[in-house]
């Protein structure tokens, strides 16, 4: 009983409080009779309280002025109490802004491509076909998904980025029939030292900064492969190691622009570069305890007209190991014999090789131009095909492309390329000293930004780099050259 008088009486205060707000004289209400012996006395009536005046508009108010509305209204002053009392309230701690995870900060992308490249023309005489970067270039070979990718990348920090990238159609090593294995491709963080992005430093399994094509990715190239010259150089263009790059804010604007344009550019891969690496490129386990190094500047320049051009050049230098296997030396000779200067006979430390290159890049607005090419020395197997020793090389490629825009029929890319190489493949087992010449025509039609049809005709005289061992015929030798013309079809996916 004493808690129910107390509560009528504090709603009987907040009723004569209420009432004194909105201008109306409280009129007292008689008090309920107390029971006998109650311990509560009866409080006189609170003061009466004046009405406060109203307030009304003339007009001049701003606009936080003019939300007062007479006090007169007893509907309009209790909501502008709420919202007094509610501007007055503390937020809750969980309505404080939350800092986004590390993975609610990740995009995800990525494309594949499926290829098709039926050979045309054969001499039959030689070897038989094979390329180094197309594996459905063969006998007995039809459809292929030459990559799937997918890629999660994403700024994790304004001081770190970082970029993961497996690829879901890769071929063992030595493997005949296997095939769509998973592999790493890309596995690295950018550590930007400066807010301003121009100083990083580059972490992990990534490509070395050694030939524009080379950095530029599958995704973008108008070629179905890599010229070889420069692609000899590193085992699927990547390696594990630290790069450290420079790029100025120029810069960086220009190869945003190439990429956001669809100019075919290669990325943002710094004005300056300078690297250590493994040496072995690609997945490929580290061999010995010589580290490659690798420096690269390139200068990219937007004239008054648009027209962006970009000139480089780069060098590494270090000792390589090179995997040997079995060969009938010239087509003569004992079966099984692999040549000296390879891992399998003991040749641990590896063989110097030296590269210098150097590239230039006039980006297709309309038209476009690529030019690069390298000389140096590295792994080569000898003329007799019984070692492997440090020989010279040279080469490069030539290429020429035009964009058209079209309003309904997506984007075209005509373009052609002669490359040529001669030197020692070292990435292939014995390191095949390899001759390489050949000239490509195609068509890349952009049909829209998730799809892309590309074909060429490729004409071709260059060195199979498949060890041969044993053969019906006696004098078949390994390493001859493949001569002949391939149809090349490829479709992309973006997604």
């Amino acid at each position: 009983m004493h808690r129910l008088m107390t509560l009528l009486l504090t709603l009987m205060s907040l009723t004569w409080a209420l009432q004194a707000i909105h201008g109306q004289e409280p009129t007292p209400q008689p008090l309920p009779p107390l029971p006998p012996n109650s311990p509560i006395q009866p409080e006189p009536p609170p003061p009466t309280l004046p009405p406060m005046p109203s307030i009304q508009p003339t007009g001049n108010e701003s606009p936080s002025v003019s939300t007062f509305v007479p006090v007169s209204d007893p509907e309009a002053t209790t909501g502008l109490l709420a919202e007094m009392f509610q501007q007055d309230k503390p937020k809750a701690a969980d309505d404080k802004p939350k800092e986004k995870k590390w993975f609610e900060k990740m995009n995800l992308r990525g494309y594949t491509q499926f290829r098709l490249n039926p050979t045309i023309v054969h001499d039959k005489d030689l070897a038989e076909p094979q390329h180094v970067g197309d594996r459905s270039i063969g006998v007995n070979q039809n459809f292929l998904i030459r990559r799937a990718r997918l890629i999660l990348f994403g700024d994790i920090s304004d001081h770190l980025y970082l970029y993961f990238q497996p690829d879901f159609a890769s071929t063992p090593s030595g493997s005949r029939d296997a095939t769509f294995f998973a592999q790493l491709r890309d596995l690295y963080g950018d550590v930007f030292i400066d807010t301003t992005k121009e100083h990083r430093f580059r972490v992990g399994l990534s490509k070395v900064p050694y030939g524009w094509e080379n950095l530029q990715s599958s995704q973008n190239r108008l070629t179905l492969d890599r010229n070889d010259a420069f692609n000899s150089a590193t085992k699927n263009e990547r390696d594990l190691g630290v790069f450290y790059y420079w790029t100025p804010q120029e810069a960086q604007r220009i190869f945003k622009y190439v990429m956001d344009e669809n100019l075919k550019g290669s990325g943002n891969y710094g004005v300056f570069g300078f690297g250590l690496y493994n040496g072995q490129g690609g997945a490929l386990q580290e061999q010995n305890e010589n580290v490659h190094v690798v420096s690269r500047l390139t200068l990219p320049y937007q004239f008054e007209n648009g027209q962006i051009v970009e000139a480089g050049v780069q060098a590494f230098t270090g000792k390589y190991v090179v995997f040997g296997s079995p060969i009938r030396p010239l087509g003569e000779g004992t079966r099984d014999f692999t040549p000296a200067g390879t891992f399998e006979r003991g040749d641990r430390a590896g063989i110097r090789e030296d590269r210098i290159g150097g590239s230039f890049i006039l980006y297709p607005q309309p038209i476009g131009f690529q030019a690069e090419w390298t000389v140096g020395r590295g792994p080569g197997l000898n003329e007799d095909q019984t070692e492997v020793i440090e020989r010279s090389l040279h080469g490069g490629y030539l290429l020429a492309n035009v964009k058209i825009d079209t309003c309904q029929h997506g984007i075209f890319f005509p373009f052609v390329r002669w490359s040529y190489f001669v030197g020692g493949y070292r990435s292939e087992r014995n390191a095949p000293y390899s001759h390489i010449d050949e000239w490509e025509m195609g068509l890349e039609w952009q049909i829209r930004k998730e799809m892309e049809l590309v074909v060429s005709y490729l004409v071709t005289d260059r060195t199979n780099t498949t060890a041969i061992s044993s053969s019906a015929a006696v004098s078949e030798a390994s390493y001859e050259q493949f001569v002949g013309q391939v149809l090349r079809i490829q479709f992309q996916l973006n997604y």
